[in-house]
């Protein structure tokens, strides 16, 4: 089915929006049109086998048997409906279409029950009803052909994700948070499992597969797609979680279709509900919102941290709480397979991410100290930038992460940057933001470069080396030392030493305050160059003054603090025998891990600060991943001459229009 069909379908059944006009809101037309095409699509699908269902039920009928397990091998699918109604009968009897349609949703199996609930569907029946449209919305959809023969499933998810996108846009949320485009997820799938491709094809092969953030299944069913591609013998289970009801309700429906396991798909959120507890993933993959903050499930993430530690999901930090990118990611690592000692099990993941978790947060924030776990865990294989404008809902640079703990031996200890940022081609038409695609032989170009990654990073003659390079785990990490110098004063009495004086709280409170006053004032404009001049001088004018000189050191800190000036010529201030560091002029610098700081110290800093020196207690280690850096080309500007030379050219150009207007 070509793209063009999927677009007749959806307007078809987006044309219901005509009937809903005046009576709902553009943004609840979507409330209406997807629970209907659900309605409708699980009806195509069991329409070859309804006679069966009708007679296996007649046969149980009045026997003290459960027969759902019976009624689901005789509708061939894992759900059914045992009533005798259809739209279309529902359709032609206006009167009683609310009624109808109520005992026609109420004959389906409870799983297929409970996702047109999550649409509130009760709701709309009723709502229609009132309006008089009920009759008119459901003979609409009667005429929509849905059936699996001329709709497939895999065409089927377009449909739906047109139809949300088009919700999407009309109530004003975000289509992305819903699906990612079909050939992005193409080349996600083809990326996690390409290494595992003579393993798939064993006899016997079952896969586990989770999208912790699933929308409405389209990564879940592309690895099924993928994985009996290779090896239409195997076994894939694939499993999800979503937070959107109606996104939930699609991707529940889809699996009921393809014989898939419904129960497989948990409602809720991943973080504080998780729906696949203490289970463990063959592949992972997802595509979480982008800069999604987490505050409703703040406790619960927090709480876990704290109690169990690295025994939880989040133990190696928390993010800021403006992005939760990184805790779908440790939530994901802390379902993979263990590795057994025959090198056997483990798992391979995939993520995308804006460029945010590749450096946000300095050494010792949370973000850093998920990035050093990752990395000293070995467990990052690799990161793919993407085109801008790729997605939907943004148009900012993209970012696969993928992570596998069973690294093979001549990628271990190493992670593959590659930029495709390249690979794309222009949409004919733009979707939102979404502007350029990836086209077959971008997918292929980009699987077969990330394969061979090692070998072209190693071959300069390769016409894409340029695109890939190969770093160690301990390239990406830093040491974060605080560069301290001395805090040096001079000290003098000016307008503005008495105005501070007059301000300082500690010297206030002093009973001879007033004292101390009159007697600095005497030695208006004078100054000191060391510590020891200055006490003795004050402490003299004090004393001809009539007064006492305070001691404490709470008073010499708050005199100095005073009338001290900084002064690169004056005297360094010691505490207990050392220079005191002065907080204006403390710097940090990033040193690459492995380097010795004193060394570097010595070689950067002392040529231009020679006494200079490193705070070693607070040294922090951090990793952060500057993509772009390591790929940036220096571009020369144009020369002067060039740009001279094109500026006239213009002017001529300009006086030649501008004379051709004058006659």
């Amino acid at each position: 089915m070509n793209s063009s069909k999927h677009t007749e379908l959806a307007n078809h059944a987006w044309s219901v929006a005509d009937l809903l006009r005046g009576d709902y809101k553009q943004s609840d037309y979507g409330k209406v049109i997807l629970p209907f095409t659900v309605l409708r699509r699980l009806e195509c699908v069991l329409e070859p086998t309804r006679e069966k269902v009708t007679e296996t039920l007649a046969k149980f009928e009045g026997q003290d048997i459960v027969a759902d397990k019976f009624l689901r091998k005789a509708s061939g699918h894992a759900f059914y409906n045992t009533s005798t109604l259809t739209l279309k009968k529902i359709a032609a009897d206006p009167q009683n279409a609310a009624k109808n349609l109520a005992v026609y949703v109420g004959a389906f199996s409870d799983n297929a029950r409970g996702v047109l609930d999550r649409f509130e569907f009760a709701q709309q029946i009723k709502r229609l009803d009132g309006a008089g449209l009920l009759y008119q919305v459901i003979g609409k959809f009667t005429d929509l052909d849905l059936r699996p023969e001329v709709v497939p499933n895999h065409n089927m998810g377009y449909i739906f994700e047109e139809l949300i996108r088009r919700f999407s846009e009309q109530s004003n949320e975000t289509a992305g948070e819903h699906f990612t485009p079909r050939e992005v997820i193409q080349l996600m799938v083809r990326l996690l499992v390409a290494p595992d491709g003579d393993a798939l094809q064993l006899p016997g092969a079952v896969r586990t597969v989770l999208d912790p953030a699933c929308g409405t299944g389209g990564m879940l069913s592309a690895m099924d797609d993928l994985i009996t591609e290779l090896n239409p013998d195997a076994t894939v289970e694939v499993y999800g979680q979503e937070l959107n009801p109606e996104s939930w309700a699609i991707c529940r429906s889809d699996l009921m279709i393809k014989g898939q396991d419904p129960e497989n798909i948990a409602f809720g959120n991943s973080f504080s509900d998780d729906g696949h507890a203490r289970k463990t993933f063959d592949y992972m993959l997802a595509n979480p919102p982008f800069g999604v903050e987490w505050k409703k499930v703040k406790d619960e993430v927090e709480a876990e941290h704290k109690q169990l530690g690295e025994a939880g999901r989040f133990g190696a930090g928390l993010p800021r709480i403006n992005d939760g990118s990184l805790l779908f990611l440790q939530h994901m690592i802390s379902k993979m397979k263990p590795v057994d000692v025959d090198g056997g099990g483990g798992s391979r993941l995939a993520i995308v991410f804006n460029g945010s978790p590749l450096f946000t947060g300095a050494a010792g924030s949370g973000e850093s100290e998920i990035r050093r776990w990752i990395l000293e865990n070995d467990w990052l294989e690799g990161i793919v930038a993407l085109p801008d404008q790729l997605f939907y809902n943004t148009g900012i640079s993209t970012y696969f992460w993928i992570l596998t703990n069973r690294k093979s031996p001549d990628h271990k200890g190493k992670v593959v940057l590659l930029d495709a940022r390249d690979q794309w081609q222009k949409m004919r038409k733009s979707l939102g933001d979404k502007r350029k695609e990836l086209g077959k032989d971008h997918i292929a170009t980009v699987v077969k470069l990330y394969g061979e990654a090692l070998a072209v990073a190693g071959d300069a003659e390769h016409p894409l080396h340029g695109k890939v390079k190969v770093f160690w785990n301990e390239d990406f990490g830093y040491q974060r030392i605080t560069v301290e110098r001395p805090l040096k004063l001079r000290f003098e009495i000016t307008e503005e030493t008495l105005a501070a004086l007059e301000a300082s709280k500690v010297i206030q409170k002093l009973p001879q305050a007033a004292v101390l006053a009159e007697a600095f004032k005497s030695l208006m404009g004078t100054s000191w160059g060391t510590r020891q001049e200055a006490w003795l001088a004050l402490k003299d004018a004090v004393v001809q003054a009539g007064g006492t000189w305070p001691t404490g050191a709470p008073f010499n800190k708050a005199l100095r603090d005073v009338i001290g000036v900084r002064d690169p010529e004056g005297e360094v201030q010691l505490v207990k025998g050392q220079p005191e560091p002065d907080a204006e002029l403390r710097d940090y610098e990033n040193v690459p891990l492995g380097e010795d700081v004193e060394e570097y110290l010595a070689r950067e800093v002392h040529p231009h600060v020679p006494d200079a020196w490193i705070d070693h207690s607070k040294t922090k280690v951090g990793y952060e991943i500057p993509f772009t850096r390591h790929f940036y080309v220096y571009e020369p500007p144009r020369p002067l001459a060039e740009i001279d030379a094109e500026l006239k050219a213009l002017e001529t150009e300009i006086q030649a229009l501008l004379g051709e207007v004058a006659q």
